[in-house]
């Protein structure tokens, strides 16, 4: 859905990633700082009740996500090991999100049906790290799982646009809804990764060692 929006950002972004390559700054840093930026944003702006802030400033830097991308391009250091660090730093970024959300709602019981807004930012948290393992377990036993109905950066600005518009008169159940439709999403999109590499590997023979509860990938 912000494919085109990615593209646009990443030509904008490519004058002040040079302009960072010169004074020294790496993509690892750049990754780091973004991570720790949101990180510290999603945990004292959201809990604290300054969604609409918090969702803005939030939502300005997961645009910005593909600020290191560029700028490792443009200084020949894609690889490996920059993909590990962005796609393990973006869980933590995510994480920090949602348990933010979450935390706006227990900290203030009188929201309407605030239960509910609970169970569904948690379902929402967890539902949203099995997604992106989903493919990367899928892709460590030579399959592909690289479906899905809804991507990272969509659930993310679905989630901060529904929650920051409620300190403008958004009703707080509209927010609600979108993270019980974003969970529900989630959800859909584990099972049809699970559907995905299991048409993959059936036809090659005996399904691959499954990991039992010793093993640090289960």
């Amino acid at each position: 859905m912000l494919g085109g929006l990615r593209a646009t950002m990443q030509r904008l972004f490519t004058p002040p990633a040079r302009l960072l390559l010169r004074l020294g700054v790496t993509p690892d840093a750049v990754t780091i700082a973004g991570t720790v930026v949101v990180v510290v944003l999603a945990l004292t702006l959201l809990p604290t009740g300054n969604v609409l802030l918090g969702g803005v400033l939030i939502g300005l830097f997961a645009l910005a996500d593909s600020m290191d991308g560029v700028m490792a391009r443009l200084s020949g250091r894609t690889g490996p090991w920059g993909a590990f660090l962005d796609s393990t730093l973006d869980r933590v970024s995510d994480g920090a999100v949602f348990a933010g959300i979450t935390l706006w709602f227990v900290l203030h019981p009188d929201l309407p049906y605030v239960t509910w807004g609970i169970v569904a930012s948690l379902a929402c948290l967890v539902l949203g790290s099995v997604v992106p393992y989903a493919r990367a377990r899928a892709e460590s036993v030579g399959a592909t799982a690289a479906v899905g109905i809804a991507e990272r950066t969509d659930r993310l600005v679905v989630a901060l646009v529904a929650v920051a518009f409620t300190q403008v008169g958004l009703p707080v159940v509209v927010t609600e809804v979108a993270l019980t439709l974003l969970a529900v999403a989630s959800l859909v999109t584990v099972v049809q990764r699970v559907a995905t590499v299991r048409r993959q590997l059936s036809p090659a023979g005996p399904v691959p060692h499954r990991p039992d509860s010793t093993d640090p990938e289960a």
